[in-house]
């Protein structure tokens, strides 16, 4: 999906959550940025994901970012359970660890 994928304006018009958008920016932007912006609208911090995928506005771009839905594994960006696809790795996981 990495080489295919990219964000585009149906993405970020669907991204509504305070949390996963927090949490999307800690994977790109880093930690601290998200920390530093995390009680900002959603719409600022989808201002700052897009001017790190995009390398504006004083960001260094990000390029071959992957939704953690969308990676494999797949995993989550909340605890609040709920993402089936997730719940559903987390039970056969052990089956895919090498010795």
């Amino acid at each position: 999906m990495r080489g295919w994928w990219q964000a585009d304006d149906a993405f970020f018009d669907l991204l509504r959550d305070r949390q996963v958008a927090n949490e999307i920016l800690a994977d790109i932007g880093g930690r601290i940025v998200a920390d530093g912006n995390s009680s900002e609208k959603v719409k600022t911090q989808k201002k700052i994901i897009l001017d790190f995928l995009a390398g504006e506005n004083g960001r260094q771009r990000v390029d071959g970012w992957l939704p953690r839905w969308m990676a494999f594994p797949v995993s989550s960006y909340t605890t609040r359970g709920g993402f089936r696809t997730a719940d559903q790795w987390a039970k056969v996981q052990t089956l895919f660890v090498s010795e």
